[in-house]
């Protein structure tokens, strides 16, 4: 059935205008309630406009100062960067220019060999340009730039001329002043100062140009000539830091004592140059000397001042002055140190470079020392360190280095004779134990040591050698 239409005239239906007037009314208040929401829309668009507007210009506000902060350190970097290039120009500059290297000689130990000393004057020019030309080949072989050898030698010049003559090797003491003269004149770099009868004058003198050298920008290496006096050993491990070691070496001409070897500096020597075998006094000089020559003498100069026999004596009108003079007591040298029934281990000399590489191997690295030392190690897999390896015969003293610094458990009592193992501390320097954690008892020391670490007990507990891993290196 079709549906009325509102929008003609009905006579019928009077009020159709009237419903026209209720659907104005309704339509209005539905205008009415849009206009509010759109008015309502506009009022919060507009309030988010402002805050987005307020928030632009504070994030633009933070991008101009950081823009300024930026342009402000770059140039500050490149002021930097500038004067950086500039320093590092000029620290690269002046050691090319100004590297050298101090060789510091205590020359009554370390002798020139007879025939550089024998031709005097001449020879002595000749060993400083020898001496220099070795030094530059061992440590400037690969320099682009020109580096300086500076050589001091110190030395009582006439106590040693005297104990060389004794020696047979001069037949004149005078010639070693002629050597000694030739030595200073052969280069502006070469110097060989007589010190007289004063060791510890000496001794100062070295180790406080040591110290200068070591601490000094430009000095490239600083080689001590010292290889025979144990009593360098102290102040060398109180000086040289692992930063410092790669700037130290050893001349040696008398095989380095043990104390300097255990300290892992590079050692080397000039065969050509240098005496490797002490000065020995001839049969009929020793019978002209009243007491004994000390056992202990660190070089020659010590032999030379040794008191001889007294002249006949002359009588005078007028009586001298008397001085007391000391005792034949106590000019003897004390009696060595014997620590017990099985004395003293023999010396082990390894070589420090092959030292210091053997103990740069750390944990599972490290070799073992039973096994290349006794034969086939017993612990098998169960062992923490290196069985795999093929050690040179200089890399087996090194091991048997580490192995005497660890204490048998029997100590002198131990009748092995092919023991590995230490039986008495091998670490005391002059009258002191350098070991900071030493496993050695007290009376496995010389009586009167003193300690650097803690003191050791005589209580120590024993332990079997045969099973405890004591490859501390």
């Amino acid at each position: 059935m079709a549906q009325p239409d509102p929008t003609r005239y009905d006579p019928a239906k009077p009020d159709n205008l009237r419903a026209f007037a209720v659907r104005y009314h309704e339509s209005r208040q539905h205008h009415a309630s849009d206009e509010l929401l759109i008015r309502d829309l506009i009022k919060y668009s507009d309030s988010v406009e402002s805050h987005f507007h307020h928030q632009v210009n504070v994030l633009e506000k933070k991008i101009s100062d950081l823009q300024l902060d930026l342009n402000s350190s770059e140039r500050i970097r490149r002021d930097v960067q500038l004067k950086l290039n500039d320093l590092e120009t000029k620290l690269g500059y002046i050691p090319d220019r100004n590297t050298y290297i101090a060789v510091l000689i205590d020359g009554d130990g370390l002798v020139f060999k007879d025939s550089f000393v024998r031709k005097g004057f001449e020879g002595g020019k000749k060993a400083a340009n020898e001496l220099i030309k070795a030094i530059n080949e061992k440590f400037n072989s690969i320099e682009t730039t020109s580096v300086t050898v500076f050589v001091t030698i110190l030395a009582n010049v006439s106590g040693l001329g005297k104990a060389m003559k004794r020696h047979g090797c001069l037949h004149d003491s005078n010639i070693l002043h002629d050597f000694v003269m030739g030595f200073n004149q052969a280069n502006v770099s070469t110097t060989f100062v007589d010190v007289g009868s004063d060791k510890e004058l000496a001794d100062a003198k070295i180790q406080d140009s040591f110290r200068f050298h070591l601490r000094n920008f430009n000095c490239k290496k600083a080689v001590l000539g010292v290889s025979h006096d144990a009593g360098y050993a102290p102040f060398l491990a109180n000086i040289v830091t692992d930063d410092t070691k790669e700037h130290v070496a050893i001349l040696e001409g008398i095989p380095t004592v043990t104390e300097i070897v255990a300290l892992g500096l590079q050692i080397f020597n000039i065969p050509r140059l240098f005496r490797y075998e002490k000065l020995s006094i001839k049969p009929q000089e020793i019978s002209r000397l009243a007491p004994p020559v000390p056992a202990n003498a660190t070089s020659w100069a010590s032999v030379v001042r040794t008191p001889v026999s007294p002249p006949p004596q002359i009588t005078l009108p007028i009586p001298l002055k008397t001085t007391p003079t000391p005792s034949r007591a106590s000019q003897t040298s004390p009696a060595p140190w014997i620590p017990g029934p099985r004395g003293l281990d023999p010396v082990i000399r390894p070589e420090a470079t092959v030292m210091d590489r053997l103990r740069k191997r750390k944990d599972a690295e490290r070799l073992c020392n039973n096994h290349f030392l006794r034969g086939p190690c017993t612990r098998g897999k169960e062992c923490n360190f290196t069985h795999d390896y093929n050690p040179t015969d200089e890399e087996k003293k090194v091991i048997a280095f580490f192995a005497r610094s660890n204490r048998c458990a029997s100590g002198q009592n131990c009748t092995n004779r092919d023991c590995i193992y230490g039986h008495h501390c091998p670490c005391v320097v002059n009258g002191m134990c350098v070991h900071p954690h030493c496993k050695f008892r007290l009376n496995e020391h010389p009586p009167g040591t003193s300690f650097r670490g803690p003191r050791p007990k005589d209580d120590i507990k024993d332990s079997s050698n045969e099973d405890e891993d004591k490859d501390e290196n």
